[in-house]
């Protein structure tokens, strides 16, 4: 629901937070079978412990397999249990807790037809636990009540406190205002059907009940039905829904319109507590009143028609019994005026609706939503318990499962500890004082009334006047009541003395008294500190038992194991030891092949060594050869040409003559590089792509695995901020929200390529992190393609097969040839020559 966010009260400082926590309580309760021929579907193992098995025929899993789960709980209750039994470990501390002002809450919880109605309300001689808890509270208390209207609650989940006389006029403003008077036979009749179960015969109170404070109980009752909230106990409330009528007194369509119930609102108070706004709180002075209120509440509850049990109710109802308490003052005898120091505690007893499936039940409609209405609890400052009632038949097996399976999930949450209420600082048992005193000032005036009588004053004179002139008698009475009233003045003189005496004496006892009862509370505190260690260690004690079982029975488990294992270890050994033998054969027979094969290697190598040595003598002297006819060649063509244009052309004049051109001998050869030249490159240009968002100033993830190659490119992934791991953990994750893969793979070409395949990381429901890919971005290097160097077969060679002379004459055809070769290299087969020729300028 929507809270008002206008006109707010301005909240107080919160309170320093109690950071001591406790998990929920939960219990189970079995409840016996309906009839001997049904299916059984559990099986109480220990105190603590339930087996649930399916029926017969069921299939838990795919696969048909039988399986059985166990479930722990806080404490289960079998079907023997008794009621007196399941309060005194249940509701009766929540009680106590809420005496001595601490706030607590109890749900029932399970399927319609389990028990939770009969565990909370009970039967004719078997009381549950609500009129139970409110036996415990009205003995505890009873005698420490104020008056009817003494404290009165306002608007905002507050309570006031009225003097004695504010409330008298209260009670007799609200007596007129009946139109029945109520008379004391009226108020001690009781329904027939409740009478059996608020009589109880066990008795109890709680242990160190504040005396010197004044109680009062107010009661409510609530009902949440289909997602609304209705006061049970409201006087005015009609029926949920009403026809609609018109102005001529008949109903409209047949009365199938029907007006919507008034709901009340969920507020939250000026101490964060939440409350439901308008709520009637009816104040109770007796156990039977409160049950009174609550039955009659409960006859107004919505009670659905379902095919598992007609009086199960569909709705979920909250009774709330809110306990107030202020010290009383100084003299003992009234409440103290003082509003901020009145405590006011509440228990609240849920009873939930069923909560198995709305198909199975046949509900429909507005129904459905009822189910999930209590399925988070928030982080509240108040004890915490829920009871869960099974049925242990075959038929609600699956529902019963869901029950459990919500139940472990309970145990798990943890909710705050209550914390003591501050002391007030005033003396303590001013009551009993109080009381004391008024006893001692009845008593002396019970001996004070025959000692003032006759006694001690003098009897008076005869008073009876026999002559009108006697002017003796009442001279002589005058005379004696002034010696009675000086008499009188010294006894009330001497009991003032006595009294003042007797407070001093009541004062140094007191002050005994209180020194002994801070002892004795040390000793109590004492004691309590040993109880909750000696219960810290039995519980400790059982915790350990358990696992001590737990661990009997896994080693059991490891042992038969171990015994396998051993088995198959000896298996493999022997395996192991055939399969050595078998290696070293092998490995024998590979080296035997080695040294063979290396023999054989050696001899080819040295054949081939020395073939390869007289293939490179001969082919150098074959091509010194020809180099010298070529040479030779030149020679004499270079002398016929010279000869040639001296005889056709004058002789230059020294001015004109050119030096000659230096011949082949003279003329070194050039230097030339050992490697071709380099050739042109071109880089690939990338198409334009969006901006990575790894330039950005969020934190990565930068996740390289160790077998990642180092390929030495000139663009490397660099990323800013970023926690470099060999393997991803959840403290790297947690601390960004970023992550990359480095990841290589053989590409189609054969060069490897790097992809960076990024993702966000997200935080998952369960408390952890999840990664969730984006893009990938790839990084490959592609080696330029090599023209082939071999020298075509058409160069220089005649289609016969012999070289043309022309083409070797020719000084430019021979400068445009070059022969590549490494330098300091050795001719042999495994080399080739290649032929290139070079780039002229243009």
């Amino acid at each position: 629901m929507n809270r008002q966010g206008k006109f707010r009260t301005p909240r107080r400082p919160k309170k320093p937070l109690n950071n001591q926590k406790d998990p929920v309580g939960v219990y189970c309760r079995v409840r016996p079978l309906g009839g001997g021929d049904e299916e059984c579907c559990i099986e109480v193992i220990s105190s603590t412990t339930i087996q649930l098995h399916a029926p017969e025929g069921f299939k838990v899993n795919r696969n048909g397999e039988y399986k059985e789960t166990q479930y722990s709980f806080k404490k289960v209750f079998g079907v023997s249990v008794s009621q007196v039994e399941l309060f005194e470990h249940v509701a009766r501390p929540l009680v106590d807790d809420l005496i001595h002002g601490k706030n607590g809450l109890l749900f029932t919880y399970g399927v319609t037809g389990s028990g939770k109605t009969f565990t909370m309300t009970g039967s004719p001689g078997q009381g549950g636990l609500l009129p139970r808890s409110l036996d415990m509270i009205f003995n505890s208390i009873g005698p420490y009540q104020a008056k009817r209207y003494v404290f009165k609650t306002d608007d905002k989940n507050g309570m006031e406190i009225q003097c004695e006389v504010d409330a008298l006029l209260e009670r007799q403003r609200r007596e007129n205002n009946l139109s029945v008077p109520k008379t004391p036979s009226s108020r001690q009749r009781i329904d027939p059907e409740i009478v059996d179960m608020i009589t109880t015969e066990e008795a109890c109170k709680a242990d160190g009940v504040d005396e010197d404070s004044s109680y009062s109980v107010f009661v409510s009752y609530i009902e949440i039905y289909n997602n609304y909230i209705y006061d049970l106990l409201e006087e005015t409330q009609e029926e949920a829904v009403k026809p609609k009528w018109n102005g001529g007194g008949t109903p409209v369509r047949q009365n199938t319109e029907f007006i919507p119930p008034q709901s009340k609102i969920l507020r939250e108070d000026q101490n964060h507590n939440m409350y439901v706004a308008g709520c009637m709180e009816v104040e109770v002075k007796s156990a039977e009143e409160a049950f009174q209120v609550f039955w009659r509440g409960q006859k107004k509850r919505k009670v659905a028609n379902t095919r598992l049990n007609r009086e199960s109710s569909r709705s979920h109802s909250v009774f709330i019994i809110k306990l107030a308490q202020a010290p009383l003052d100084a003299d003992g005898d009234n409440v103290l005026q003082d509003k901020n120091q009145v405590n006011v505690s509440q228990l609240c007893l849920v009873d939930l609706a069923g909560s198995e499936r709305t198909g199975r039940t046949g509900a429909e409609g507005t129904r459905i939503r009822e189910a999930g209405l209590f399925a988070q609890s928030e982080d509240v400052n108040q004890s915490f318990l829920m009871v869960v009632c099974v049925n242990p038949k075959g038929e609600d097996y699956e529902e019963t499962l869901l029950v459990m399976r919500f139940a472990e999930m309970t145990q798990e949450v943890e909710v705050a500890r209550p914390v003591d209420r501050p002391i007030c600082g005033l003396t303590p048992g001013r009551r009993h004082k109080n009381q004391a005193f008024k006893e001692e000032l009845c008593k002396l005036d019970e001996r004070r009334a025959p000692v003032e009588t006759g006694k001690i004053l003098p009897p008076l004179p005869s008073c009876e006047l026999t002559d009108p002139s006697d002017d003796v008698t009442l001279p002589r009475l005058i005379e004696a009541l002034h010696n009675r009233q000086r008499i009188r003045q010294t006894i009330i003189e001497e009991y003032n003395r006595a009294a003042n005496t007797m407070k001093s004496l009541l004062q140094e006892l007191d002050s005994n008294l209180i020194s002994k009862e801070n002892f004795i509370h040390e000793q109590n505190g004492k004691l309590i500190e040993k109880d909750k260690l000696i219960q810290n260690n039995m519980a400790e004690i059982e915790r350990l038992e358990k696992k001590t079982k737990m661990q009997e029975h896994k080693m059991d488990i490891l042992q038969k194991t171990t015994k396998i294992y051993e088995e198959d270890k000896r298996t493999l050994q022997q395996e192991l030891e055939t399969r050595e033998h078998r290696l070293q054969r092998e490995l024998s027979d590979k080296r035997r092949l080695e040294q063979r094969m290396h023999g054989v290697v050696s001899d080819t190598q040295h054949k081939w060594e020395k073939e390869c040595e007289r293939r490179v003598n001969a082919m150098q002297l074959e091509m010194q050869n020809k180099l010298w006819v070529k040479d030779e060649k030149l020679k004499q063509l270079k002398a016929i040409v010279v000869e040639s244009k001296a005889s056709t052309r004058p002789d230059p004049t020294p001015r004109q003559s050119r030096p000659q051109r230096p011949s082949r001998d003279e003329c070194p050869p050039p230097k030339r590089s050992a490697s071709p030249s380099p050739l042109p490159t071109t880089t690939p240009v990338r198409p334009l792509h969006r901006r990575s968002r790894s330039a950005g100033a969020e934190k990565w993830v930068d996740h390289k695995p160790n077998s990642s190659l180092d390929l030495g490119t000139v663009l490397q992934p660099v990323i800013p901020n970023s926690i470099q791991v060999s393997a991803p953990n959840e403290k790297a994750l947690s601390k960004c929200d970023r992550y990359v893969l480095t990841h290589q793979e053989v590409a189609s070409d054969g060069e490897v390529q790097t992809k960076l395949i990024k993702g966000e990381v997200i935080k998952t429901r369960g408390g952890g992190q999840a990664v969730q890919f984006t893009d990938i971005e790839t990084l490959k290097q592609e080696l330029t393609t090599v023209p082939s160097r071999k020298r075509k077969s058409s160069e220089g060679v005649s289609p016969s097969g012999d070289q043309q002379e022309g083409d070797w004459t020719d000084v430019e055809t021979r400068c445009s040839v070059a022969v590549e070769m490494r330098a300091g290299s050795n001719m042999g087969p495994g080399y080739e020559h290649h032929g290139i020729t070079k780039r002229r300028k243009p």
